[in-house]
């Protein structure tokens, strides 16, 4: 299941993003979206997760978490 992650801090790492979900299930992968021109994060990325259970209960366990003074 690939989950559309908003409004994220431009200083978080792919790898922090799949601690947070990794909580909730296997990661398959994290995709933060970078500026081609500025080479800075955009403030969201997509995060895969093995199966449709685990990325339901990841969103359900992260929507509304506050992640580096972002609510996600």
């Amino acid at each position: 299941m690939n989950i559309y992650v908003g409004n994220l801090s431009y200083e978080v790492t792919e790898e922090e993003l799949r601690q947070e979900f990794g909580a909730f299930g296997e990661v398959t992968s994290v995709n933060i979206i970078i500026d081609k021109y500025s080479g800075r994060a955009k403030g969201f990325g997509f995060v895969e997760m093995a199966s449709v259970s685990e990325g339901q209960a990841a969103i359900t366990g992260l929507n509304g978490k506050t992640l580096k003074e972002r609510t996600l």
